[in-house]
């Protein structure tokens, strides 16, 4: 298999768009622990505490992906600084 410049410049879109999904999700996650927890103040109850924990969960999950992304991102700048500079055997 030969991998040419143009192969893990595809990537760079993908990871993107991927983030941009993630960022959304991570965003919206954190408006319903906002007003999870404005509810439990006004009104407190067990329910709130164990959703806001599990979605605490879910954001730190996204969190993790988010920074998996990033490094996938500079692996993918690494590689094609490589092909470009002709380390790496054709």
């Amino acid at each position: 298999m030969e991998i040419d410049l143009t192969t893990p410049a595809l990537l760079f879109s993908t990871i993107s768009l991927l983030l941009l999904a993630y960022t959304n999700r991570f965003l919206a996650l954190a408006t319903i622990i906002r007003k999870l927890h404005a509810d439990h103040q006004s009104s407190p109850s067990p329910v709130f505490t164990l959703e806001i924990s599990n979605l605490r969960r879910r954001i730190n999950l996204i969190r993790d992906m988010q920074t998996l992304g990033v490094g996938s991102l500079l692996c993918c700048t690494l590689c094609m600084a490589a092909l470009f500079a002709g380390w790496l055997a054709k």
